[in-house]
């Protein structure tokens, strides 16, 4: 028995994607969260963050192909998976915005964009961390519960590359705003 074939993920590089851009032949989701996108992008790319990506909102365009980027790759050939499940093609290109900067192609910056979701992870974090070991030595060692917890998170988050604080911030109001401007 012959089974219909299945979409696969492709991959793509810096100069052919800017090739597909010149010539209107494939349309660019960002699956960055909405203050990553907001931040620095590619021009003409369009914000579909990964955390709430669903295969069934996406508009597809017969005449041009579906092209993911994130900033290093990881979470475009994550949102690629998810798409090709659902029976999609798409295309992600390899290496992410670090690649296309790289390959020395320009981006769009907004300067008055929220700081980046992972660094507001780390002063969240990191904040944590300290509070819990000062009052853990200052007012009860219970309080270092608090830095093992977060320990505990980052390490999570780096095994499952899911990370459930980021996630919590994205929804903040300031970092909603950008996803609506």
């Amino acid at each position: 028995m012959i089974s219909p074939k299945t979409p696969q993920i492709q991959t793509i590089d810096p100069n052919t994607l800017d090739r597909l851009l010149s010539n209107q032949q494939a349309i660019l989701f960002d699956v960055r969260e909405a203050g990553e996108h907001a931040a620095e992008r590619i021009a003409g790319s369009v914000s579909l963050p990964l955390s709430t990506l669903d295969p069934v909102t996406i508009d597809l365009q017969p005449d041009r192909q579906l092209v993911l980027y994130c900033q290093s790759g990881r979470r475009s050939a994550q949102a690629a998976r998810k798409l090709v499940e659902a029976g999609i093609e798409v295309i992600h290109l390899e290496g992410g915005l670090n690649a296309w900067k790289a390959a020395a192609y320009p981006t769009q910056i907004d300067e008055k964009a929220p700081i980046s979701l992972f660094r507001q992870v780390q002063i969240v974090a990191g904040s944590l961390v300290a509070i819990g070991t000062i009052c853990g030595v200052l007012i009860s060692p219970w309080f270092l519960l608090l830095s093992g917890f977060v320990g505990c998170g980052l390490v999570y988050a780096g095994i499952s590359d899911t990370c459930a604080l980021g996630m919590l911030l994205a929804k903040l109001p300031y970092n909603q705003r950008a996803k609506a401007s």
